[in-house]
């Protein structure tokens, strides 16, 4: 299959998701939040809980299925996963927007994730994460097309890492700072998980510790970059491993 196909269907697929995943969210909207989704949130039980926590994991465990089934080495596997999972973050919102009209701005606080606590932030945010990984993941398997070595260096793999530890704490930082200790009583206890979500109003974004997440993985992109010359005039041939 040429590689025009191979990314029309990664991408396909991934936008279905994406609305798939919203379809979800609509639903559960239309029995949790009949006048319009808003903080706090209710609180879940214990049983729903621990489903939509395993949802969550299983939306993973596809995507990275697609990376996995695709890519021809560990870096094409890599990029298909982060590609997928991006296409589907942004149209995630786009059906949002397209069925709800929400958000009604970038800036609309919403909930991204559930694990291991919920993680909460402007709507630009995760967009802004998504487009990166897309540029990221184009860059690898263009590089990868055209024969080249497109494994990461361990400088790059490092500030991924540390990129998206920072990022996600920018996301979590509210919450815990705001429930920190009810958490940990609740896991010691073996209370209801996210209970204590129904009290739960953002207070306010840790915007420069996001922009240290982000940047740091905008540099480990612009880094890989040079290192395959992206930037440079004239194309140059590197024998792939």
């Amino acid at each position: 299959m040429s590689l025009k196909r191979v990314l029309f269907w990664v991408v396909f697929f991934s936008i279905a998701m994406g609305f798939l995943e919203s379809a979800v969210v609509i639903y559960l909207r239309s029995v949790m939040y009949p006048g319009g989704f808003t903080f706090p949130l209710r609180p879940l039980n214990h049983n729903l809980a621990v489903v939509e926590l395993w949802r969550e994991a299983a939306t993973i465990v596809m995507l990275l299925a697609v990376g996995m089934l695709v890519g021809k080495n560990k870096a094409e596997r890599l990029a298909y996963f982060i590609l997928s999972f991006a296409v589907w973050d942004i149209f995630y919102y786009v059906f949002l927007y397209v069925f709800l009209a929400w958000p009604e701005s970038l800036f609309t606080w919403d909930i991204l994730f559930l694990i291991p606590v919920p993680w909460v932030g402007p709507v630009i945010t995760p967009v802004l994460i998504a487009l990166t990984m897309i540029a990221f993941a184009l860059t690898i398997i263009r590089c990868s097309s055209h024969g080249k070595v497109v494994s990461l260096q361990a400088k790059e793999i490092g500030l991924l890492v540390m990129g998206s530890a920072v990022a996600v704490a920018s996301f979590i930082e509210d919450y815990v700072r705001q429930n920190g200790a009810i958490v940990y009583q609740k896991l010691n206890s073996g209370g209801n998980l996210l209970s204590e979500m129904g009290s739960y109003v953002p207070d306010r974004f840790d915007w420069p510790l996001f922009a240290m997440g982000e940047g740091l993985l905008v540099l480990a992109y612009i880094l890989y970059c040079r290192r395959m010359k992206i930037f440079a005039k004239a194309p140059v041939n590197v024998a792939s491993a």
